[in-house]
């Protein structure tokens, strides 16, 4: 006897169609699976034979085979658990084997027979109308998930018995309907806002370029003088973001199995935090299995790196990669994977090991093979790929007892949706959306400087001994700073005020 059900995969964040085939033989009782399964897969039979039986229905004592069709992709996960338990009912006549070929299934299944959710359905369900006219049969808990898309009609089970009636037609089931609120996104959900950020207005301003060009920036200043709290405060006043924005974003967290049943759809731009003894496959992602990293978590979003140079050299200059391509490749013995990565990196350091390097109240105790070593944890090629340096002074006394509000994160918002618009008209037909993915082609395009402004930039670049990298990086931001500004020539004055802010590049120039 033979059955097969229609399930699906991942790889990276993109699926497959997987073909769970299941044979019932003659012979001494025993179950084995195929095609490639990892410990979950093959811990299956366990769950598969209690859930049968605690649903009412009788196991075979036969040989089972249980093939994942295609047998040559490593499979993982405890999604394949419903699609088994509906293929031993349907080889044994308890489940109509033509009314089966039109659903696609995924589910753990518990003991008792309840169908629980799995990560990685929205990717699956974003695809699976190419595999057929076919409808999805998962858990409660996924449905939102899997009908964020206009794809294959989504039907949510309880448990094993009710996945049953609904194949054979015993019962009517309604297809699940999306409540409309649920694919609406926000901007943020927290009372941070930048009118209460006394002072540093000049941080406030570099932060305003970073965002509007999704720029790179890093913050350098003595403790306590508001780096991260301006970094916490920087997705108010990010772009406003699309549904397109959210949905890849969104496929990324559930395949990393983040997504919760009220969060089917993740409606901010993300804001990763990790501390600084994360490893190297926490922050680019990896594992015998590669999963997404912070990197990748962070997409369309925002990385925050507090205290920097904290964290280990070799982590950090695994950033190199994802910051150029805005992608992260993962390769492995058994496969390669590619998980996007396009986000914007904020950091935060101190000046020196003690904190109060330049500081006006504070001596400096650092000695100088002290303050190298701090800071040769900072490659030149990694600081080359951070747009923005800016120094945060310490707060006054003065400021900090201004009764006056600042500018409010809205206002500023609207600035910087202002200036993406004018980069998405000029840069839509090249498939980019943001100052900061220029190419040389687009830039000798798009950043041509008058006669004065080519001079002063000859000079700066002749005088600090700029890099290639870093000569772009500054073309970047004259363009960004003009958008801002609304015009379409960059001037000599967003020029200056681009140089101002490499600062490292005056220092170690």
């Amino acid at each position: 006897m033979l059955a097969k059900v229609t399930s699906g995969a991942l790889i990276g964040i993109n699926a497959y169609p997987v073909t769970v085939e299941v044979d019932i033989a003659q012979g001494l009782p025993q179950f084995a699976t195929v095609g490639l399964p990892e410990g979950a897969v093959k811990e299956s039979k366990d769950r598969v034979k209690s859930a049968i039986k605690n649903s009412g229905y009788e196991f075979p004592a036969r040989r089972i085979t249980i093939n994942l069709a295609p047998a040559d992709i490593r499979k993982d996960g405890a999604a394949f658990d419903l699609p088994i338990a509906i293929g031993l009912l349907a080889a044994t006549g308890i489940v109509d084997a033509e009314r089966l070929k039109n659903f696609i299934l995924l589910g753990e299944l518990s003991l008792d027979g309840q169908v629980k959710p799995v990560r990685g359905v929205l990717p699956i369900a974003v695809v699976a109308r190419d595999w057929g006219d076919q409808a999805l049969i998962l858990a409660l808990d996924n449905a939102e998930e899997g009908a964020i898309v206009a794809g294959p009609a989504i039907y949510p089970v309880r448990d094993l018995a009710e996945a049953v009636c609904l194949i054979n037609g015993e019962k009517e089931f309604s297809p699940f309907a999306m409540p409309p609120a649920t694919l609406t996104t926000s901007l943020t959900t927290d009372a941070e806002d930048f009118a209460e950020v006394r002072g540093q207005e000049h941080v406030k301003r570099a932060l305003e370029v970073a965002a509007a060009g999704s720029h790179n920036i890093l913050m350098s200043g003595p403790p306590g003088s508001g780096k991260t709290m301006l970094a916490r405060r920087l997705p108010t006043i990010l772009p406003d973001f699309s549904f397109e924005e959210a949905l890849e974003t969104t496929k990324i967290h559930s395949v990393a199995g983040l997504l919760s049943r009220n969060n089917a759809l993740v409606r901010q731009r993300p804001f990763r935090s990790p501390h600084h003894t994360i490893s190297d496959a926490g922050l680019i992602g990896g594992g015998s299995y590669p999963r997404p990293g912070e990197v990748s978590l962070a997409h369309r979003g925002i990385l925050f790196l507090d205290e920097f140079p904290e964290f280990k050299k070799n982590v950090l200059e695994m950033l190199r990669q994802p910051l150029e391509d805005g992608q992260v490749s993962i390769s492995r013995a058994a496969l390669s994977l590619t998980y996007p990565a396009d986000f914007m990196l904020v950091a935060a350091m101190n000046p020196c090991p003690c904190g109060f390097l330049g500081d006006t109240v504070h001596d400096c105790t650092c000695t100088p093979p002290l303050l190298q070593r701090y800071r040769s944890k900072l490659s030149g090629p990694l600081l080359d790929r951070i747009d923005l340096h800016v120094e945060v002074p310490r707060v006054t006394h003065k400021d900090l007892t201004d009764v006056a509000a600042g500018e409010a994160s809205g206002a500023i918002r609207e600035r910087v949706n202002q200036a993406r618009d004018r980069q998405r008209r000029r840069l839509a037909p090249f498939g980019l959306h943001a100052n900061s993915q220029m190419q040389a082609r687009h830039i000798r395009r798009f950043c041509k400087l008058d006669a004065h402004g080519d001079a002063l930039l000859e000079q700066v670049t002749d005088k600090l001994g700029l890099s290639a990298r870093s000569y772009t990086r500054i073309l970047k931001l004259a363009r960004t700073i003009a958008d801002l500004a609304g015009s379409d020539q960059i001037g000599r004055i967003h020029l200056s005020e681009a140089i101002q802010y490499r600062g490292l590049d005056r220092k170690t120039g």
